[in-house]
């Protein structure tokens, strides 16, 4: 970090390549150790330490003050972070099978549907109801006023009970997958 210095910092707030691209090998280490500390699973941290870094790269120009610029490109992984933890990093990619002849889906096999009654009931009753709210468009605070609750415990069973029905959802996903080739 010592190598960033407001020079630099500034040299790359105006535009010089060379020094964007020194200012980005130097934090990138910082991210690794930020992402790492919080994540641990390696692949998503490559994943947000590129994104970060995009994210920086694309707002040198928004530094106002380049001896302060370690809380500036902080804030950039803390956003990346954030986004994660909303769920932004979910598996998207469409799965494609070049083995399976065309037209062949990747769906469950009949009668190994997900049903979504099922994940729900793994849930606390007080859970089900907050998610419930939730998927009706209360806001939060409207939430914690009808349970007697916090808007921040609110977000946080909110936060949990997703993470849960995601880790089962990929866990139900997987059972099924192995299921499906185990018998056919």
């Amino acid at each position: 970090m010592d190598a960033l210095t407001p020079l630099l910092v500034g040299r790359a707030r105006s535009g010089d390549a060379r020094a964007q691209s020194e200012v980005l090998r130097t934090i990138k280490p910082v991210f690794e150790r930020f992402f790492a500390a919080r994540i641990g699973r390696v692949a998503e941290v490559d994943d947000l330490v590129q994104n970060a870094l995009l994210r920086l790269h694309g707002s040198f120009d928004r530094i106002q003050d380049p001896a302060r610029f370690k809380g500036f490109a902080m804030k950039a992984a803390l956003f990346e972070l954030q986004d994660y933890y909303r769920g932004r990093y979910t598996l998207r990619e469409q799965l494609y099978d070049p083995d399976l002849p065309a037209g062949t889906s990747h769906d469950a096999p009949a009668g190994m549907e997900m049903d979504a009654e099922t994940l729900l009931s793994t849930l606390t009753p007080h859970a089900r109801q907050i998610l419930t709210l939730k998927a009706y468009g209360y806001r939060y605070e409207e939430i914690a006023q009808m349970v007697d609750s916090t808007e921040a415990a609110i977000k946080m069973q909110v936060k949990r009970a997703t993470e849960k029905l995601r880790s089962l959802t990929f866990a139900l996903g997987g059972l099924v997958a192995l299921a499906h080739e185990l018998f056919t």
